[in-house]
């Protein structure tokens, strides 16, 4: 067990974490997402909701401030899902800020999906409860 490291961020999760740079992508994707045939490095978090992968992640990872939206979230063609009020908070409260996240249509998040760093495939069940996440910098 490490200290102030959230348990559901398992070594090999850490260790994809830690070998991002900065701009590199991490995709968090519900359960109906095909994560396993898009993705270039898995893995897989089942029975875990996206919104407390994104917290776990979200406290150790920086968000990118080189760029209008270090967030990118699937759009929903029935309007906005009520995930994204979840994403708006977990967004916010990392960054100490407001974030603003993009919303992209869903073959364009699976075409974005396909060059990210990572995806970590979650047990959410809620629909269209996919979100990218854009690292960046740590400050002196």
């Amino acid at each position: 067990m490490l200290k102030n490291i959230d348990p559901l961020l398992t070594g090999d999760l850490l260790a994809i974490l830690r070998d991002m740079g900065h701009g590199d992508e991490i995709v968090l994707t519900d359960a109906n997402f095909p994560a396993a045939a898009l993705a270039r490095r898995l893995i897989r978090l089942p029975g875990i909701g996206v919104d407390r992968v994104a917290e776990a992640i979200l406290s150790v990872m920086p968000l990118d401030d080189f760029v209008d939206a270090p967030a990118a979230a699937m759009s929903s063609p029935d309007g906005r899902p009520p995930i994204y009020d979840d994403f708006d908070r977990i967004l916010s409260d990392a960054a100490g800020a407001p974030v603003t996240m993009e919303e992209i249509d869903r073959f364009a998040f699976y075409d974005r999906a396909k060059t990210a760093y990572a995806i970590v495939a979650t047990g959410e069940r809620r629909l269209y409860a996919n979100l990218i996440l854009k690292k960046g910098v740590l400050r002196a």
